[in-house]
């Protein structure tokens, strides 16, 4: 049997394309990050400081479109929806929460590699 072509993960029609970049949005992995347990919309936005009412929106949507959550419409008065993860979406918690923590311990290093870059740059401009 002939190995897969792994080039073809990089065609820009690689039907992994879309998906990822929905993945590694930062409001997709921020909103799927505070449904550890089921959510309403409101107390989504309220975690999510920064967000709009529109991004939030579509961002559940396309994460609803691809199996990653759920939207339940609640029977209350007015009527109320919960966000939760899908199986699919809690499959995606481990390997965010290594990403997660690979931010936070390399925080600094990335920042002092910011700040020599830019002073390198003006210092080029000059």
């Amino acid at each position: 049997m002939a190995a897969p072509d792994t080039d073809t993960v990089y065609r820009a029609d690689c039907p992994s394309r879309p998906i990822l970049d929905q993945i590694a949005d930062k409001w997709s992995m921020m909103a799927m990050a505070v449904l550890e347990e089921p959510r309403r919309f409101n107390d989504i936005k309220r975690r999510l400081e920064g967000v709009t009412q529109r991004v939030l929106t579509q961002t559940l949507r396309r994460l609803e479109r691809n199996g990653m959550i759920e939207r339940r419409v609640l029977p209350t008065s007015p009527v109320g929806v919960e966000y939760s993860l899908t199986p699919l979406g809690e499959s995606l918690r481990e390997p965010f929460g290594r990403l997660y923590d690979w931010t936070v311990a390399h925080t600094g290093e990335i920042h002092e590699s910011q700040q020599r870059y830019d002073e390198r740059l003006r210092a080029e401009e000059s």
